[in-house]
């Protein structure tokens, strides 16, 4: 081959060289400003996302306490109302516990009326037929005790006392205190000598410590103010006292206190 030849080939060489750096060129331009522009717009992806998720997350929290405050708005009503409601319904139920205690203690008055009424009269009628008289005169010196104890000297201890003691000298005489007939004469060893006599609606008069009963007999019927025995001071458990007649009253084999039925004695 000839030298002009060798030179003519090299310039077409370079010619091809030449374009296809250029090729290369375009191409890594065309790379380059591609994945510039998909990082560019990635990233604003990324932005608009995140600016999204706070627009949400903050809307989600007033959401959730507007949702709070009108659960708790509702509860505290709700509490309010339970509590008037409560309140109410509680002096409704006082009001009518008060109306019903009232009407109960009326009712019961009402119904205690006729039992109280009852005894008043069934008490009347046992005295409308018998009255009573003194069985002697003198002071009391001691008063009919069921409920309360009493002292006495000649025990020298307390104990209940069934009667009245009525001061008198000795030999005074006794009368009986109503129409009735003598039920018993005996010596007790407590009372000493006692006389015992029934009257009429279940009483019976009962004189203690007594000198002598020689004037009746037992199964006699007797007067009122009738002259039945005299005072000594024969009861053993009041020997220490002075002189005096021990009197008691039953009604129905029950004591009773001989002053709501002898007032006479408190003259």
């Amino acid at each position: 081959m000839s030298r002009r030849q060798r030179r003519g080939e090299k310039p077409e060489t370079n010619i091809s060289m030449i374009i296809l750096t250029g090729i290369v060129l375009v191409v890594a331009v065309a790379f380059t400003l591609t994945y510039v522009a998909y990082n560019n717009r990635m990233a604003r992806n990324t932005k608009m996302q995140t600016t999204n998720t706070q627009i949400l997350s903050s809307a989600d929290n007033e959401m959730l306490n507007m949702i709070t405050n009108e659960t708790d708005s509702k509860s505290v009503s709700s509490s309010v109302g339970k509590s008037v409601n409560e309140m109410e319904n509680t002096e409704k139920i006082a009001i009518n516990t008060s109306d019903y205690e009232n009407k109960t203690k009326e009712e019961k008055k009402e119904e205690s009326k006729p039992t109280e009424n009852k005894q008043v009269e069934e008490k009347q009628e046992e005295v409308k037929n018998i009255s009573f008289i003194k069985p002697a005169d003198g002071e009391i010196v001691k008063d009919y005790s069921k409920d309360n104890l009493v002292y006495s000297s000649t025990l020298e201890e307390w104990s209940t006392h069934l009667g009245i003691d009525i001061a008198m000298q000795k030999t005074d005489v006794v009368k009986a205190v109503a129409d009735g007939k003598v039920k018993s004469i005996k010596n007790d060893p407590r009372y000493g000598l006692t006389v015992v006599i029934e009257h009429q609606n279940g009483f019976e008069s009962i004189y203690s410590s007594l000198l002598t009963a020689e004037f009746i007999t037992v199964g006699e019927e007797i007067k009122q103010g009738s002259t039945i025995a005299t005072v000594g001071n024969t009861a053993t458990f009041e020997i220490a006292d002075t002189t005096h007649l021990h009197f008691e009253m039953k009604k129905d084999g029950k004591a009773i206190d001989p002053m709501v039925y002898l007032p006479a004695i408190s003259e």
